[in-house]
């Protein structure tokens, strides 16, 4: 099943020391006081990918409002028996912390640039961390997607020559810790967690440019077409409709029914929403859902009378469907199966769907060019009747550690509902048994750890209330909901793709996003789950 054979007993050692370090009858948080100017009260960390006239990586964290950083040429690493080179260079503006792109050739440090690591961190040892720096010592505790656990800067002298500009050398090492693994090569892991992107990728086709000479506001350039997004005069097309009306949106003409109709109650003391406000909210994130969508078969969850109704599964392409929605029929349909299904190959599709009643959107895991072959592998943690979110966290913490010792590139999300999912991304070589027994055996694994929050009985009323790690996703036409797909509860929650260090926000909830605020966490963070998007990944051997 792939190279990079790892051996299940690490895995399972690596679990095993998680648990007894922790207290998982309170909600586990990283140790050390966290302030700064994120929006969440932590401090971040970046690890950039830049080839400018040599490769280096560019380490930065964020202390009292700037970017502190290093240039690492050969990268940091989590082996703990390397010393790695690192030059303390100048403190960067906190808006660089999420620059992707191309500095023009000409500027200062010309070349391109990915955003290879990022997340949250901890100083060790001192409240006050520039004055470490100052004094030529940093311990820092890092949570990041590729990063975890203690980096250490030490400084060992200045070079006061033309080289270097009289800037000193210090050298970053990684602590013996849990986190720690032998050989660990960051040239192993060379694509953005930002965009799934490598370099030679963003350097082809770069979303934006870096001018060096501007402030720090205006630095970053967008030179990527906005032409897919939403525009103002579509969103105030929708307001301006009475209750339906032809929407003209995306560059095709919607006709849009019943849009004061209420869709979901309001959350506490909100308002209801209505379609009108569904629809508004589709309009927003279709273009950063449509790529999980693209070229896969939808199962659609329709509720036409809102989501307190009644609901059915809608796969069938309806005749009254226009002509320019975008549609497969499956070769593999047997009588009385599903014939043509609907693929959301564009933003308007998609409206389309939200207009007919579809508040859930489920794509296929395998594409229509390949339906038996999966491109994801699905880990499910679905709560049972007595599983609390604190047991929901651990379950899911348990599984970021597996994936570390496994060398596995994956991201969760909540679900909108009470759980979590983590989507694997795979070479599209495997069938879906071959899938669905390797997340079986990862699986078991984390559940062999904590076998008193976990049931592997298929009834639900057989499980005594516990949580089931639901391997079973993993089968052709089987789905799980979509990134950013709303949950027929109220106040419309959403499915919302988080960071691993998220798992340790104490305000984190898996209903926490709704329709009225995933725009704009979508807005600060970006897409979380775009290194799903490439398809890259070999599952490696467990046993």
């Amino acid at each position: 099943m792939g190279t990079g054979a790892v051996v299940g007993d690490a895995v399972r050692e690596s679990l095993g020391r998680y648990r007894e370090k922790r207290d998982f009858e309170s909600t586990p948080e990283p140790s050390g006081e966290r302030t700064g100017a994120a929006s969440t009260g932590e401090r971040r960390f970046v690890v950039q990918r830049h080839r400018a006239r040599n490769l280096h990586y560019d380490l930065r964290f964020e202390i009292d409002g700037v970017l502190v950083s290093w240039a690492v040429p050969k990268g940091p690493t989590l082996d703990p028996s390397v010393r790695r080179m690192a030059v303390h260079v100048e403190d960067h503006p906190v808006e660089y912390a999420d620059f992707e792109g191309v500095i023009p050739k000409g500027e200062y440090g010309g070349g391109d640039v990915i955003v290879w690591d990022r997340g949250t961190w901890e100083p060790h040892g001192t409240d006050d961390p520039m004055a470490a720096v100052a004094d030529g010592e940093l311990h820092a505790e890092v949570h990041g997607t590729k990063l975890h656990g203690r980096l250490v800067l030490v400084r060992t002298e200045r070079k006061p020559d033309d080289r270097d500009d009289g800037k000193e050398h210090w050298l970053l090492l990684h602590k013996h810790d849990d986190h720690a693994v032998e050989g660990w090569d960051p040239e192993d892991h060379p694509r953005s967690v930002l965009s799934g992107r490598t370099n030679a990728e963003v350097e082809a086709d770069p979303d934006r440019r870096w001018h060096s000479e501007l402030p720090a506001a205006e630095a970053a350039e967008e030179v990527r077409s906005s032409s897919d997004l939403a525009d103002e005069d579509e969103l105030a097309g929708l307001e301006a409709l009475g209750k339906e009306g032809v929407w003209q949106v995306f560059g095709r003409q919607l006709k849009v029914t019943n849009l004061d109709k209420v869709l979901f109650p309001g959350r506490g003391s909100e308002h209801p929403i209505t379609k009108r406000d569904f629809l508004r909210y589709v309009a927003q994130v279709a273009p950063v859902s449509v790529p999980y969508l693209k070229g896969r078969a939808l199962n659609l969850h329709r509720y036409p009378d809102g989501s307190e109704g009644k609901s059915f599964w809608h796969k069938e392409v309806p005749d009254h469907a226009p002509d320019w929605l975008p549609r497969w029929d499956n070769p593999l349909a047997g009588p009385g199966e599903t014939q043509t299904y609907l693929v959301a190959d564009e933003p308007a599709a998609l409206l389309w769907a939200a207009n007919f009643g579809a508040l859930e959107w489920h794509p296929w895991t395998s594409l229509t060019s390949g339906p038996e072959r999966p491109t994801y592998a699905l880990f499910d943690i679905d709560p049972g009747e007595d599983t609390s979110w604190e047991e929901v966290l651990v379950l899911a913490r348990l599984h970021r550690t597996a994936f570390e010792r496994l060398g596995v590139r994956a991201q969760p999300k909540v679900t909108g509902r009470r759980g979590i999912q983590i989507w694997v991304p795979i070479r599209a070589d495997l069938e879906f048994d071959e899938t669905r027994r390797w997340v079986e055996q990862v699986s078991r694994t984390v559940g062999a750890v904590v076998p008193e929050l976990v049931s592997w009985k298929w009834q639900k009323r057989e499980r005594g209330g516990r949580a089931r790690l639901d391997y079973t996703q993993n089968a052709i036409n089987k789905t799980l909901v979509a990134p950013y797909s709303t949950r027929p509860a109220a106040g419309a929650p959403v499915s919302m793709p988080i960071g691993w260090h998220e798992l340790d926000d104490p305000e984190l909830r898996p209903d926490r996003w709704t329709i009225r605020t995933a725009p704009q966490r979508i807005a600060e963070t970006g897409d979380l789950f775009a290194g799903m998007l490439v398809h890259d990944q070999d599952l490696p051997t467990f046993g």
